[in-house]
Parts: structure tokens; C-alpha cells; sequence
């Protein structure tokens, strides 16, 4: 198990990303998981357009276990954190978690295989990109 300070990132939510009833459509919570993986990515130093290219690899979901606690609304400002649980050899599981005020909203569990990109078999993940995610 790695045990590191979780990666933060922020959203605002707009009208766009809530229902009818002006609460965080459950899907959107997905989408705010998918930015902060990306942007983990990138404070990693990780591009992924570079990846693909050059490196012939992919990140995508797996797997997701998903829990609601309590609804986000317009104009809430939530922090995702991103945890690293472990690393395989062509996975990765995180664990994200979705604040408001340090208060707990949504709960998931990420599991991210590597795939080649032009096969989409599984890949096994370079050493030095792993070496670049154990560091946080």
C-alpha cells in the first residue's frame, strides 16, 4: 500500500452541471474525478496527447465503485482529492474523494489499466511513469 498526501484539485459548479432540482447530477461527479486524474497527471508531468504518441500507452477506467453521501449544489465549490492506493503492473487504483469544507460529499475507488493505444491490450506500465507517480 503507498501511502501519500493526496493530490487536491478544485471545481466550481454551474447551473449546467445540476438537475432540475439544482443538485450535482450523479454523473457529473465522474467527470469532475476524470479532470482531477488528468490534472494529477499533469503535476506529475505526465501529458497525456505524449503518452499516447510516444510512448504507445493509454490510462483508462477499469473499474469504478462509486458512493454518494450528500448532494453538491450550484455554485458549491468542491475539492477532489486524489489518492494513490497502489500501482501493478498495468494498474493503477486510486481512491477520490469529493469535499466541500472538509466535509465528505462523494467516496470512490478508481482502478486505471494501461493499454497499448492502437491495440487496447493491456500494457505494462513503463518504470520510469511509475517511478513519476510514486513520488507524490
Amino acid at each position: 500500500m503507498v501511502s501519500h498526501l493526496p493530490f487536491k484539485w478544485s471545481v466550481r459548479i454551474y447551473f449546467e452541471d445540476t438537475d432540475s432540482g439544482g443538485v450535482v447530477y450523479h454523473s457529473n461527479y465522474l467527470k469532475f474525478m476524470e479532470r482531477a486524474r488528468t490534472e494529477w497527471l499533469r503535476s506529475l508531468h505526465l501529458n497525456q496527447a505524449d503518452l499516447k504518441k510516444k510512448d504507445k500507452i493509454m490510462f483508462v477506467v477499469a473499474n469504478v465503485n462509486i458512493d454518494y453521501k450528500k448532494a453538491a449544489r450550484f455554485n458549491d465549490e468542491l475539492d477532489i482529492e486524489t489518492s494513490l492506493d497502489k500501482i501493478g503492473a498495468s494498474k493503477v487504483d486510486l481512491t477520490q474523494n469529493i469535499m466541500k469544507n472538509s466535509e465528505l460529499y462523494t467516496s470512490a475507488k478508481v482502478s486505471i489499466a494501461c493499454i497499448h493505444s492502437e491495440t487496447f491490450k493491456p500494457q505494462r506500465i513503463p518504470k520510469l511513469i511509475k517511478q513519476q507517480m510514486e513520488i507524490l
